[in-house]
Order: C-alpha cells, then structure tokens, then sequence
C-alpha cells in the first residue's frame, strides 16, 4: 500500500515544537547557532520547515531549549522519523525542480486545495493523453525522458489524492479559454472534455467557470493554487509558469490577496451547477 501521509505534516509539527521551545527558553535564532555552532540559516531552515532534522541534532536541540521530560522527548524524536521518512514521491526528486517537489510534498498534505487555470486544464484533472501534449508544449526544453517522468507523476498524484480515504476538498476555477482551446483539438477534446464532465460530477470536486462574458477581470493574467491544511493556519501559495515554478509556505506570499482574489473569480464564475451545463452542451456539439 503506498503511503499518502506526506512528512511536511510531521515536519511542520516539529518545527512549531522546536520554536515555541526555544522562545521559552529565551533564546534567539541567533544564540541558538552560535551556542550550536550552525550557521544562522540552518536553525532558519529548521524552524521554517524548509528542511528536516537529524535525530542527533533534535535531541542536542532539546537538551539546550532544556526540554527533558522522557515522553515528550521521545514524541519529539518520532514525529522527527516522521519527518525524514522517504516518500513514494521521493524517487523523482533528481528529475523535477526545487519548487514542484515542495509543493508535492505540501499537495499531499492539504485538506482543501484552490486552482485557478487561465489556459491550461488544471493537472489533477488532466487525462494522460493531455498532460502529455500540454507538457511537451509548456516544457519544450524537458525532452522526450523527463516529460514521461513529469506526465507518469502526474498521473500517480492524480490516483493517490483522488482515491484516498479522505481526499482533500478540490475546488477549480477556470477560464472559459480552457474550453475553447480544447474544442479546437479533435484528437484530445471529446476525452478530455469527458474527464472535466466527470470529475466535476464527483463529490468533493467543484468545477467552474469564468465566462468570456466577464470580460477582463484581475485574475486574467494569473494562475495559482492555494493549499489550506487542517492542524496548520497558515496555507501555501504555488505558481506555475514555462519559466519556473514558485512555491511559497512560510508566510512571504501573500495569501491573503489571492484568497480574495479566488472568491472574486468564483463570484463571476457560471457557478458549479451551469458549468458543468456548459460542459455537457460542448460535448453534445462536438460529437
């Protein structure tokens, strides 16, 4: 069975437990690297969740935060195994960039996600055929290899989050650009366009729409994800783009703009009920 529990979960925990232990202590990050003799940006690293913590260096840690109750120790040292253990996304991680791999870690982890697409139909509801010709086309420098890792990923992300005992709340927002785009590809449409149909027919999955009738709206130019987890308050930000992916976690995007920027698109959107209308009426047309 693979394991769905990604170790961001164990390693955000720590790393709440960590600086909450420390300011007790009275101490700063600063005083923490000097009497531990770090560099500054690894107790950064540490604390930030960036980065998991040798079991050798979580107990020196505890001793100096003076942190000696034996159970709460040991509950320290085995959320830290949590946190290092290896993934079934752990083999890709030579092949994908620094920001896509984090965020698969945090996907994992995430009780709601919130897609907003302007062109491109959203990946976890993407048919293989699809992410194949939209991967080739986005990432033309990938080459034949690392596009079947990207699409092979991808589809294993799809299966593992959408087939779990409880899934996360999925909600899409897309352009119709999306629509129109596929209507102009026979050989991928009436599929893919079965894929959106049925997916957004699925509990726990809404899909909707902002029409062409909207007219140029803030969202237009952008596209986002935002992950919202279920013991952690603060959320996380991904962008995607052909140049490079940025993936946000630690408080510096701002989530707040994007999350009303969300509710605004949904606000325009056709509304779950006529989007998936206009989706059945496409594929009525093209067949």
């Amino acid at each position: 069975m693979i394991q769905d529990e990604s170790p961001v979960v164990h390693r955000r925990r720590l790393r709440l437990e960590l600086k909450q232990s420390r300011q007790e202590a009275g101490l700063t990050q600063e005083m923490v690297a000097r009497q531990m003799d770090w560099s500054l940006s690894k107790i950064i690293r540490i604390e930030s969740g960036s980065v998991s913590i040798s079991r050798n260096d979580l107990i020196a840690l505890l001793q100096l935060y003076g942190v000696n109750e034996p159970q709460r120790v040991a509950a320290l040292v085995a959320q830290g195994r949590e946190a290092r253990r290896q993934t079934w996304w752990s083999e890709y991680r030579t092949d994908l960039p620094a920001a896509y791999f984090q965020y698969i870690e945090f996907e994992m982890s995430a009780a709601t996600i919130h897609s907003y697409e302007p062109l491109i139909v959203p990946d976890l509801l993407q048919t293989e055929e699809y992410a194949s010709v939209a991967t080739e086309v986005y990432r033309p420098n990938l080459g034949p290899s690392k596009t079947r890792t990207l699409v092979e990923l991808q589809m294993k992300r799809q299966e593992i989050l959408l087939s779990r005992a409880d899934p996360p709340s999925l909600f899409f927002v897309l352009d119709e650009a999306i629509i129109q785009r596929l209507i102009a590809m026979p050989k991928l449409r009436r599929t893919q366009l079965g894929k959106l149909t049925e997916m957004a027919e699925r509990p726990g999955i809404t899909i909707e729409v902002v029409p062409f009738s909207a007219g140029l709206h803030h969202g237009i130019t952008e596209n986002f994800r935002i992950l919202e987890f279920e013991e952690i308050t603060d959320g996380a930000l991904y962008f995607d783009s052909a140049r490079g992916s940025i993936f946000s976690h630690d408080g510096t995007g701002d989530l707040t703009g994007y999350r009303d920027l969300f509710k605004n698109l949904r606000e325009m959107s056709l509304g779950s009920m006529k989007s998936r209308t206009l989706l059945t009426r496409v594929i009525q047309e093209i067949e």
